[in-house]
């Protein structure tokens, strides 16, 4: 508990040496005398709100009462009462004379009045806020009345302040007393400064200080008047200049009207108590109030009412004021995603929120979140990460993404859902260029060697893509030993033809990288067996490659026979024309979506038509249809017949794979050392296991949900 202390200052306005935080600028308003200071802490520079209070003397009734406040403020404790962190009393001395000053430090907060006029709210969306303001004052009223038998004395407009995430808090407890019902003969006042409240705001047996009926009166007669003074005040936006003015009901909303009136009734016994208000007012009784109301107590409820709820709260976003959606909706939807109350589908109305921020507010009030979501066990949480990571990823630093993100990411790669390890693969296209060369080296390669003979047919076909979109962020060592040996061995002789025929078009899109020596005895000779393919797309793509390098390798004789030998030996596909539109290709395949059986139909791959143009987003394809091109969609289950490789084995011509991936593996035995199988006529044992697997039956996944869609966009037209 914080200590009241006291502190002695020289100099007038030189600031205080017992008070831990800097006073800042005042706000032009605040309850009775008190004026109400911006501030900060002198440890860590966090906000905080300080009230400060002067008399010319310690016995100044003002004081008194503000001491009573301060005592009253740090042992009531409540979510919708101002949060107390330090006080203080001190004098000044200013020439002969001595000012004492108390100052109260709180949690950071605004005056009402003003926060109101800055939000500038106004029709629905202004009462749906006022709606969810004044339930919280009825709330901290009725605790005070109901619970703990305390009478406020003085609740109004200047008494209630609003936090950062707008919500409204009691203060002012100057005037706070115990409320005396037992013996009502007493005359005694039971409020000891009810003198500080403005006549205007007090009920008749106030104004004629008739104790009696105050005592005989229940505990929230006072208070509940009180509380029909802020709503005058609010919705009038003027403040109560005497009570006459309390008749004048225009600007009360219709649904609130009645409840009004009953909380001003001239009889004490008869005023509304503010827990019936608050469980029975029509008014209250709105989206925000319900959506506020249902994340306040979101550990009550079961899986299937959160399920339902956090499904429609995107749509219901939409509607609700988009401040307080931001400051007020926000951080309880990331807490509670934080704290494992939340369901999945919140992470969807998490990031369509935080899309409403700039990119630096994002990155300090949703960034965070997300961050730790990846730590999750939730597998449906994981999901949703990787199904949007296209909507913060780029917001990634290389530094979380390499030390934070990825390591949690990565158990995808091995998870038993065909569904996730697809997932965790596209997600790469996003993570890989922010990876560490000893991150890509040492884990994520070894984990594509592994999937480039995954089961599933699309996995291995989008493994290809992947590494022909990642090869610019390997270092050149990782790619002479890495492309080749994944296109050409393994992509270019797998039993699914688009398998196939991503490994031709990610050779082509990578040709800048492969020395002439490399085209002429390794690339050429696999390609060129492809023009004989059963499959026309692969036939096809096949010839282009083929017409493409034969270029790269005329350029190079031309330049020996023009006697010119420098850099001809790395003549890349970069100097030949429509090498950039493969490239594109291989840039724009690799395309994030939802789920995959909900992907648009694509080109299909018996198309003999060169690919033209394909765009798409996170949620669906545009493809530029030719003559020749037919919708299609194509799953795991469509695949079925067709042989795939089993897991890797040990020393299966690609590094050490015995048993999956293994931590422990030198960095450079990554699962793709180098391999000339076109140099014995038999190939060697490595290679015929890869081949013996593939012929395997493909065995059905357990679809989880829909069944999942081979992602064609990455690797066909």
């Amino acid at each position: 508990m914080f200590k009241f202390l006291k502190g002695v200052v020289a100099g007038s306005g030189t600031g205080l040496k017992d008070l831990p935080y800097n006073l800042g600028e005042p706000y032009g308003s605040a309850w009775g005398s008190w004026i109400h200071y911006r501030g900060t802490s002198k440890d860590d520079g966090s906000l905080v709100s300080i009230f400060s209070l002067s008399g010319s003397n310690a016995q100044d009734g003002h004081l008194a009462a503000g001491r009573n406040g301060v005592k009253r403020l740090r042992t009531v404790r409540h979510p919708n009462i101002l949060s107390f962190l330090h006080s203080t009393e001190a004098e000044t001395f200013d020439g002969s004379s001595t000012k004492h000053t108390i100052y109260i430090v709180t949690e950071p907060v605004m005056p009402l009045s003003e926060k109101i006029k800055e939000l500038g709210l106004e029709g629905t969306q202004r009462d749906e806020y006022y709606a969810m303001g004044l339930r919280q004052i009825a709330k901290a009223v009725s605790f005070l009345n109901n619970d703990c038998k305390l009478v406020h004395g003085n609740v109004c407009v200047a008494s209630v302040v609003v936090t950062p995430t707008l919500d409204w808090k009691l203060h002012a407890f100057d005037v706070l007393s115990e409320f005396d019902g037992n013996n009502e003969a007493s005359t005694v006042p039971v409020l000891q400064f009810e003198w500080l409240v403005g006549s205007q705001y007090k009920p008749m047996e106030l104004v004629k200080s008739d104790w009696v009926a105050v005592r005989k009166s229940p505990p929230w007669a006072i208070d509940s008047w009180g509380l029909g003074c802020l709503i005058y005040e609010i919705f009038s936006a003027t403040k109560l200049a005497k009570t006459e003015e309390l008749r004048n009901t225009t600007s009360i909303p219709k649904s609130l009207l009645p409840d009004y009136q009953r909380l001003l009734s001239s009889m004490p016994s008869r005023r509304l108590n503010t827990s019936k208000l608050i469980d029975n007012s029509e008014y209250f009784q709105n989206k925000l109030v319900e959506t506020i109301q249902f994340m306040e107590v979101l550990n009550l409820k079961d899986s299937v009412e959160k399920d339902t709820f956090f499904r429609k709260l995107p749509t219901l976003a939409d509607q609700l004021p988009r401040q307080i959606v931001l400051k007020k909706l926000l951080p309880l939807l990331a807490s509670s995603l934080e704290f494992g109350s939340a369901a999945a589908p919140a992470l969807t109305a998490l990031l369509k929120m935080g899309s409403w921020f700039s990119s630096e507010e994002f990155a300090v009030k949703v960034l965070p979140t997300v961050v730790k979501l990846f730590a999750s066990n939730d597998r449906a949480i994981r999901v949703g990460l990787l199904q949007h990571i296209d909507q913060y990823g780029e917001s990634l630093s290389s530094q979380i993404v390499d030390e934070q993100v990825y390591p949690h990411v990565a158990t995808g790669f091995s998870d038993t859902s065909a569904f996730l390890r697809e997932l965790t693969l596209k997600s790469m296209l996003v993570l890989a260029p922010k990876l560490s060369q000893r991150t890509i080296s040492g884990s994520l390669l070894k984990y594509l060697s592994k999937l480039q003979v995954d089961e599933e047919p699309a996995i291995r076909t989008n493994t290809t893509i992947l590494l022909g979109n990642i090869a610019g962020h390997l270092n050149d060592g990782t790619r002479k030993r890495v492309l080749i040996n994944a296109f050409t061995v393994r992509a270019l002789r797998d039993t699914f033809s688009p398998a196939r025929g991503a490994g031709v078009m990610a050779l082509t899109a990578t040709s800048s990288y492969y020395d002439i020596t490399e085209i002429a005895t390794r690339i050429l000779p696999n390609v060129v067996i492809l023009t004989i393919d059963p499959d026309g797309d692969v036939r096809s793509k096949a010839f282009q490659a083929v017409d493409q390098f034969l270029q790269i390798v005329k350029q190079y004789n031309d330049k020996l026979n023009s006697g010119d030998n420098s850099g001809a030996s790395t003549i890349g596909m970069s100097s030949v024309p429509g090498n950039a539109s493969l490239l594109g290709w291989a840039m724009s395949s690799l395309t994030l979506k939802g789920k995959a059986s909900e992907q648009a139909p694509v080109a299909s791959a018996t198309t003999n038509t060169p690919l033209t143009s394909a765009s798409s987003n996170a949620s669906s394809v545009v493809v530029v249809d030719t003559p020749n091109t037919m919708p299609v969609d194509v799953n795991f289950s469509d695949a079925a017949d067709q042989p795939v490789p089993s897991s890797p084995t040990s020393t299966d011509g690609w590094g050490e794979l015995e048993n999956g991936i293994h931590e422990d593996h030198d960095s450079d035995k990554d699962g793709w050392d180098d391999v000339e199988p076109l140099e014995e006529h038999k190939p060697p044992p490595a290679l015929a296991n890869i081949q013996a697997a593939q012929k395997r039956p493909v065995t059905q996944p357990k679809a989880h949900g829909k069944s999942l869609t081979v992602s064609l966009s990455w690797f066909c037209q």
